[in-house]
């Protein structure tokens, strides 16, 4: 079992950053998967970005070149920086764990978090 708390969200208007952490715990050894995932209102949720144990990121194309995901295994946190925001980001977003291989963007059999809520306004 492992928890997750994420922090960082906020309001912003276009253009701006944020950095989204989420601090893991109850489980001593790495993680081989870990994510971000958003759901917008009246949206499905989606992935963003994930990072595997070998540290190589992934991401959708809505988001490259203005996020990046990073994690510190001795604090055993991830992060998510956000960089020249959209309204279009506007979502609860979600810190997510997942011991299952390969890494995949499936919602399923994951570990959540409760949720930061980034509103980016125009």
């Amino acid at each position: 079992q492992v928890e997750l708390v994420e922090s960082g969200g906020g309001s912003v208007q276009a253009g701006g950053s944020l950095r989204l952490s989420c601090a893991y715990y109850g489980y001593a050894y790495g993680i081989p998967c870990m994510a971000w995932f958003r759901q917008a209102p009246g949206k499905e949720r989606e992935g963003v970005a994930m990072i595997d144990s070998d540290n190589s990121p992934a991401y959708i194309d809505a988001v490259k070149g203005r996020f990046t995901i990073s994690q510190d295994n001795a604090k055993n946190t991830l992060y998510l920086q956000m960089n020249s925001l959209k309204p279009e980001d506007t979502a609860m977003y979600y810190c997510v764990a997942d011991f299952h291989l390969p890494c995949n963007w499936s919602p399923l059999g994951k570990y959540w978090g409760p949720g930061t809520q980034v509103s980016v306004s125009s």
